[in-house]
């Protein structure tokens, strides 16, 4: 299978590596691209200059850009291009399910089979080949697809229609994002109470309350290292998303207000662990 991957961020290079390892031969596509051309020089794929350059002589073209305006900007172009006959596109972003389902259904009138694959996990599960992917679609592309998300992840897994995945995102981002400010208030409380992190959080991590997010984001607390694995604006995106789509319960509605503040006091680029920073 030749593959198109569009967007080199974060979490797009270790999956194209973990790709190129699998033995697919990838093309690949980034609006900067100075940056796609450093990317290939490490890793021995090609470089397309535009996307109508990303999309000749491919059979699946894959997405993995930072929102909805990045992702129709990018298939703005690709429609406008001559697309291989049977060409699959699964978009890997974190979007609005209503972006989605009408990708999905304009993509369509191309003949273009489309599916939704968010994943779950950061940079080390990416670099890992630990993603968990949440797929919707229909079950022949997810079927097709199987190589590509077993070479990308521990995990993948049909929800239902284009959509579902983005909805299964969201839901487990919002948990996510819950956990990470009630992990920052907990350690706030007990800083004005002479308890340091230090002491707190490996009592949090051996203890029932401790989970896989709380003993990663342990040693950025107690070293004050904010550098981005999930940054914070991403995860405000995906909250203020999972609002437009009816989560309205009072966690979720304080955890909006909090990252938003948060983002306009400017520590949108930092990891979202910061959002310590911005409640302390």
């Amino acid at each position: 299978m030749k593959i198109g991957w569009a967007g080199l961020g974060n979490m797009g290079k270790p999956m194209v590596k973990n790709l190129v390892k699998a033995g697919f031969d990838v093309t690949v596509y980034n609006r900067t691209v100075s940056k796609a051309e450093e990317f290939a020089k490490e890793v021995g794929v090609k470089v397309a200059v535009t996307p109508a350059d990303l999309v000749k002589e491919i059979d699946c073209v894959i997405t993995m850009v930072s929102d909805d305006a990045a992702l129709q900007e990018i298939w703005d172009q690709l429609l406008a291009a001559p697309l291989p006959a049977g060409l699959l596109a699964i978009d890997m972003s974190t979007v609005s399910p209503d972006t989605t389902k009408a990708m999905a259904a304009r993509v369509g009138e191309k003949g273009i089979a489309y599916l939704d694959a968010p994943v779950s996990g950061s940079v080390k599960p990416a670099e890992d080949r630990q993603l968990i992917i949440l797929v919707g679609g229909k079950e022949a592309d997810f079927e097709r697809a199987k190589p590509v998300f077993d070479s990308l992840g521990k995990s993948a897994t049909l929800l239902g229609e284009n959509g579902a995945g983005n909805y299964a995102k969201l839901a487990i981002n919002a948990f996510l994002g819950i956990t990470v400010q009630g992990l920052a208030e907990a350690v706030i409380f007990a800083q004005k109470h002479g308890i340091g992190p230090d002491k707190l959080l490996p009592l949090i991590n051996e203890g029932g309350v401790g989970s896989g997010i709380t003993k990663i984001k342990t040693p950025g607390i107690i070293n004050g290292n904010y550098a981005p694995a999930f940054a914070l604006k991403l995860l405000a995106k995906d909250i203020r998303l999972a609002r437009e789509q009816g989560m309205d319960t009072p966690a979720g509605v304080t955890l909006s207000e909090a990252l938003n503040g948060a983002v306009k006091e400017g520590l949108g680029d930092e990891d979202m662990i910061a959002i310590l920073k911005y409640l302390s």
